[in-house]
């Protein structure tokens, strides 16, 4: 049986892509932030779900533990939670929110999960953004966005984030036999950005919206990626269009040296080794 783990499952696209993925032969496993909306999907597909607050990385490293515990195989994580909001805001684990819920929460989740991940010759699945190319500009001395914060620069650092992580996974664990990948679901429509000041909240609450995909076509583009086989529906390492083409994305996604620095900035932020 295929174990699957989807992050970000309580509405929007992941909880479109579980209504494709659940099924006879595939043991799926949904984690969101909604007890509620979480809890309904969860029934509707008949899949196993836990409530976890990704501003809280406590609760990411319970999860971890649960699903360590409770699973022999991890097949499938798909890293899908995330958003825009206004801020900068800080966590309580003292990181700027929209970084922690975009890469470092997930980040560390990969971490905590990567002995039964390797065990499993998994594949990890990030939904980044083309926002990493159009907004993304990383400052390794300010990777919080702390000064002169953005919601739409935040956004983007934490999408290329994804993407980074995406590059450093298959450079350290691919020939271990793990795969990663990224890829911008499209423009959807759901409330994306609609608590901040960004100008992306227009598309998603006026009538700009019919210009936009609809969930379930970004739920597709997820569980195109969960049920491909690395190395011959998608290349490890990658960033992919909605197209499922590779892309091209922000230009500090091809800097080997700021890809390793970033990885291992964000490994000493979390006080983690792997």
């Amino acid at each position: 049986m295929k174990t699957i783990v989807i992050t970000g499952a309580s509405d929007g696209i992941g909880a479109a892509a579980s209504g494709i993925l659940a099924g006879e032969g595939t043991r799926l496993i949904l984690v969101g932030r909604s007890a509620v909306k979480t809890k309904a999907v969860a029934e509707r597909v008949g899949a196993e779900y836990h409530v976890v607050d990704f501003e809280r990385l406590d609760e990411v490293r319970d999860l971890a533990t649960v699903l360590v515990d409770g699973c022999e195989w991890i097949d499938v994580l798909a890293n899908n939670a995330g958003g825009l909001f206004s801020g900068p805001t800080r966590t309580v684990d003292g990181f700027e929110k929209t970084f922690q819920v975009n890469h470092l929460a997930p980040y560390l989740l990969t971490n905590l999960l990567i002995g039964r991940l390797l065990h499993s010759g998994a594949a990890v699945v990030n939904t980044s953004s083309v926002g990493a190319r159009i907004y993304g500009r990383i400052d390794l001395d300010d990777l919080n966005c702390w000064n002169d914060y953005d919601a739409n620069k935040a956004y983007g650092n934490g999408k290329l984030a994804n993407v980074l992580f995406t590059r450093g996974l298959h450079e350290r664990f691919h020939a271990a036999g793990l795969s990663s990948v990224a890829f911008h679901p499209g423009g959807v429509a759901t409330n994306f950005a609609s608590d901040t000041t960004s100008y992306m909240r227009l598309f998603n609450n006026t009538l700009l919206r019919r210009l936009l995909t609809t969930a379930e076509q970004g739920g597709a583009h997820l569980a195109h990626f969960v049920t491909g086989v690395p190395g011959k529906t998608w290349a490890s390492g990658e960033y992919y269009t909605p197209r499922h083409r590779i892309g091209r994305t922000n230009k500090q996604a091809y800097d080997p040296e700021l890809v390793r620095r970033h990885w291992d900035l964000s490994a000493d932020m979390l006080g983690v080794r792997w």
